[in-house]
């Protein structure tokens, strides 16, 4: 199907059952939504498999001026609105993974999970970008093909490895360079401490395009992520590594829908991911005789029980948590829960929403204490920062 998003044409395919979980799918730089195509075949018997054309890619329409993550993150959410998902699970492989964080950093709340494939959270050098993009603009595509070709698979005489060529080779030179431009200009700083969903990811064991050190960063930088390796895999691994790439999304899908089965050990890892491992370790250390069955009884329902519920990003979580303890004047949790968002990806901008919502419906005594609060710890927080 074809959708319009900001004037321009799109081509999706919107496969499995419309009651489904939703799975975004995003492909890599210079091929298209058929890079996915043995995992969107496996998935879409119980999800919603979503894949998109990026813009300038596949049947998409071609915009000449340089690209941003922030646009290609766009373009994908309007993709979802175009098919009425508010929220869905994104997986991108490359560019594709970088989109899908920029997604998960931008808007939160729109993404339930994340799978990221042989990407990166910046891609320098930004000269090697550069001359890439002349090279194309200057000698088509089948100036960079072979040699972009050596480093998508370990080998280039497979069936599957010439199909990856036939699509870099009918990659608009205008899209190609689009979006080599947003890979170029990406930066880690504005994804830092604001990406908070379940995250998995996935890199081949023989990429040089994105090392697997970029995804040991990745995994680093995102609270609870895991690492994949894939053996003998390269940058693009959905067609090398088939099985081992639909395995580990599977993988991924069954533990972020799967109610977890030990509450308190899921309960003690989401507590450590929100609040930070220091504190939490600071108050196990001080748990004694008197608390010790409450602690484990908060552990294992509340954090265990509620918010590893994906009904509720853990982004919107920790907004109504800072609301409701301004609201009920808890004071101490509510600087508890200002110092988490370091982890929850909320923003300044957003508590003073939040608060402002307060002084609305609980009163501006309330709203005026937490925002006293808010400012001297928020002002302590880049201090320590620094």
């Amino acid at each position: 199907m074809f959708v319009s998003i900001g004037g321009l044409s799109f081509h999706l395919l919107d496969e499995g059952p419309r009651d489904a979980p939703a799975l975004l799918m995003l492909h890599s730089l210079g091929s298209a939504a058929a890079v996915w195509e043995p995992q969107a075949a496996a998935l879409s018997r119980r999800f919603r498999v979503v894949r998109m054309d990026l813009r300038g890619h596949g049947l998409s329409a071609v915009s000449d001026d340089e690209g941003s993550m922030a646009r290609f993150a766009a373009d994908a959410f309007g993709a979802l609105d175009a098919l009425g998902i508010a929220a869905a699970h994104v997986a991108g492989i490359s560019i594709g993974g970088r989109i899908a964080m920029e997604m998960a950093a931008s808007v939160p709340g729109r993404v339930l999970s994340l799978v990221v494939c042989d990407s990166g959270l910046e891609f320098p050098p930004p000269e090697g970008w550069q001359a890439r993009m002349d090279a194309v603009r200057d000698g088509g595509m089948a100036a960079v093909a072979d040699a972009v070709l050596a480093r998508w698979v370990c080998d280039v005489g497979l069936p599957s490895s010439q199909g990856l060529k036939r699509m870099l080779l009918t990659t608009p030179p205008a899209g190609y360079a689009s979006a080599a431009a947003a890979l170029r200009d990406a930066r880690a700083a504005p994804l830092a401490g604001r990406i908070c969903c379940p995250t998995s990811v996935i890199v081949g064991e023989r990429d040089i395009a994105t090392p697997p050190a970029w995804s040991e960063a990745i995994r680093d930088a995102i609270p609870g992520a895991t690492l994949t390796v894939i053996p003998e895999a390269a940058h693009i691994p959905t067609f090398e590594a088939e099985a081992a790439v639909t395995d580990a999304l599977a993988a991924h899908m069954a533990r972020v829908l799967a109610p977890p089965a030990d509450g308190f050990a899921a309960g003690m890892a989401v507590r450590k991911a929100v609040l930070g491992e220091a504190h939490v370790a600071r108050a196990e250390a001080a748990k004694g005789p008197l608390d010790a069955a409450f602690q484990e009884w908060i552990t294992r329902n509340v954090w265990g029980g509620i918010w590893t519920r994906l009904g509720l990003p853990r982004h919107t979580r920790s907004l109504l948590t800072l609301a409701m303890m301004a609201a009920l004047g808890r004071h101490e949790e509510f600087v508890l829960h200002l110092r988490a968002t370091r982890n929850t990806g909320v923003t300044p901008e957003e508590i003073a929403e939040v608060l402002l919502q307060v002084g609305a419906y609980a009163g501006v005594p309330a709203a005026n204490h937490a925002l006293k609060l808010a400012k001297q710890t928020l002002k302590e927080m880049e201090e320590e920062g620094r």
